[in-house]
């Protein structure tokens, strides 16, 4: 079998061997955050789009090197660990950054590391999901509103609790509440909801992950004149939604077929991903 490798601050490690230490503020705090980002075929899609959350992201936790972690630099190192592994196929990969150094909450250095891992996807371009999602609401925790609220941190307790309870429920997926009662988003993706001939989404001051398919889908829509309204959204829409999807950027978008005894659409959902494969 041919080993494969990962990425830890710009050298490669065999995908079997330790890392990082106890002291490691990723692992004790949750201090970090991270990106999943898709390769068709050697090429990585949006970059950009990703290079952009990043960054802001970056800043928003005061790590320092924000400005070298852009898209030229996901390119090469996702370029590099691609012909590394000797894949062949479309790939998934996770660049995590974390906070270096020791210190207890209060951290003694703001320089950053990280570690870039890779996988092989199975499905070819973003293809439509056959069979329809069934979901449900997770309604026993909720997700914070705040500064932090629109990047993809550590700190994912919450959707470990969402996915315990999909697994619990035999469910695809799981829809998650803000703070204040309202959609935010799924386990992994972003929610639009098709109802009157319109698309709605939860707005980011709702505390959604900024996605970067979210934002893919929103100038797709917008430059084919589909009207898409950015709201907060009461979770009752979903007992009279026309349609409902989700996305995000490995998948792209997925239809879902059923929520309770309420069962969607999925016209515009095929619309959209037909789309996206031509961007």
């Amino acid at each position: 079998m041919q080993q494969e490798y990962i990425i830890h601050n710009d050298e490669f490690v065999a995908i079997n061997h330790p890392i990082l230490k106890a002291g490691n503020r990723g692992f004790k705090f949750g201090d970090g955050l991270f990106e999943t980002m898709r390769m068709n075929k050697g090429k990585l899609q949006f970059a950009d789009l990703h290079a952009d959350r990043l960054r802001a992201g970056m800043l928003a936790l005061k790590m320092e090197g924000s400005a070298l972690l852009d898209e030229y630099f996901l390119k090469q190192k996702t370029g590099e660990l691609y012909k590394k592994n000797k894949f062949k196929d479309n790939v998934r990969f996770r660049l995590s950054v974390y906070r270096a150094g020791d210190g207890l909450y209060t951290p003694i250095s703001n320089k950053a590391e990280y570690v870039l891992e890779a996988s092989v996807l199975e499905e070819e371009n973003y293809s439509l999901n056959k069979k329809g999602l069934i979901i449900d609401v997770f309604d026993e925790l909720t997700k914070p509103v705040n500064t932090l609220s629109n990047f993809k941190t550590s700190n994912s307790l919450l959707y470990v609790m969402a996915a315990l309870h999909k697994k619990q429920h035999r469910l695809d997926d799981a829809f998650i509440l803000n703070q204040h009662g309202f959609l935010c988003e799924s386990i992994s993706s972003n929610i639009f909801i098709v109802y009157d001939e319109k698309i709605y989404t939860p707005a980011l001051t709702e505390g959604c992950v900024a996605g970067v398919m979210r934002n893919v889908v929103m100038s797709m829509c917008r430059a084919h004149e589909i009207e898409v309204v950015e709201a907060q959204i009461n979770p009752e829409i979903l007992k009279v939604a026309e349609e409902v999807f989700i996305t995000n950027a490995i998948s792209g978008i997925r239809w879902v077929m059923g929520y309770g005894r309420k069962r969607y659409f999925n016209e515009m959902t095929k619309l959209l991903s037909a789309k996206l494969n031509s961007v």
